[in-house]
C-alpha cells in the first residue's frame, strides 16, 4: 500500500517526481536570489589602454575610477553621460560627462589625460546611447584603440557590459569594472530597501534588454 501510494500520478508525474520538482525549482530560486547581485555587479575587464567611465557615478566611485586608471596601463580616460537632470540652468557643466570630467581633475587628473564624449541627445535608453555616440566618436577620433574598459557601479554593470558590448564589439574588445556601491552592504542586500530597489530594477532592465532589446 505504501509503495502503490507513492506512485500515484498527479498530472503524469509520481508524487516522488513532483516532490523532487519542487524541491530542485526551491533550490534553483535560492541559488539565484543569493548570487543574483553578483551575477549583475559583474567585473571582467581586459588588458585596455583607455578606461571609459560613466559620468553619473557619485564622487567616491569616481576616485575609484582615478585610482584604476592610475595603477593600469591606461592611455586615456573618456568621460561620457548625457544632460544633467537638474541644476542644469544653475551649473557651468550641462552634462555627465563634463562633471565627471571636472571632477576628476579637481581630483588631481590630468586634464589633458581626459577626454569627453557627452550624449546630447533626450534619449530614454542613456546607456544605450552613451554607446552608440562613442562608438561614432571613436570611429571618427585619432585615437585608435583595440580595447576598453568600461567603470560604472555595482549591479548597473551587467547590463551596461552588453550594451557596450553589442555596439563596439568585434572591432574594440569591451571590459567591465563595477565599483561597490556604499549605500548598501553588497552581501546584504536584501536587508536594505536600497539594495532591493537597486537589484530588482537593474535585474528588470537587464531583462528588458536581454529579451526585448530594449
Amino acid at each position: 500500500m505504501l509503495i502503490t501510494s507513492f506512485c500515484i500520478q498527479i498530472g503524469g508525474m509520481t508524487i516522488v517526481g513532483l516532490v523532487f520538482f519542487i524541491v530542485c525549482v526551491i533550490a534553483l530560486l535560492s541559488f539565484g536570489f543569493l548570487n543574483i547581485h553578483a551575477f549583475l555587479a559583474k567585473s571582467s575587464p581586459v588588458d585596455a589602454d583607455v578606461l571609459v567611465v560613466e559620468g553619473w557615478l557619485p564622487d567616491y566611485a569616481l576616485q575609484s575610477a582615478l585610482a584604476e586608471f592610475r595603477q593600469g596601463s591606461y592611455r586615456k580616460l573618456i568621460t561620457i553621460g548625457g544632460s544633467l537632470p537638474r541644476g542644469f540652468y544653475l551649473s557651468e557643466y550641462k552634462n555627465f560627462a563634463e562633471l565627471a570630467a571636472a571632477t576628476l581633475t579637481a581630483l588631481g587628473l590630468d586634464r589633458e589625460q581626459i577626454l569627453i564624449v557627452a550624449d546630447p541627445s533626450e534619449s530614454q535608453n542613456r546607456t544605450y546611447s552613451s554607446a552608440v555616440i562613442l562608438d561614432r566618436w571613436l570611429a571618427t577620433s585619432q585615437l585608435q584603440i583595440k580595447a576598453l574598459n568600461l567603470y560604472t557601479l555595482g549591479t548597473h554593470a551587467r547590463r551596461s557590459w552588453l550594451l557596450f558590448k553589442e555596439t563596439l564589439e568585434p572591432q574594440i574588445s569591451v571590459g567591465i569594472i563595477a565599483n561597490e556601491p556604499l549605500n548598501y552592504d553588497v552581501k546584504n542586500w536584501s536587508h536594505s530597501s536600497e539594495g532591493v530597489r537597486t537589484v530588482i530594477s537593474e535585474l528588470l532592465a537587464y531583462l528588458s534588454v536581454r529579451i526585448f532589446k530594449v
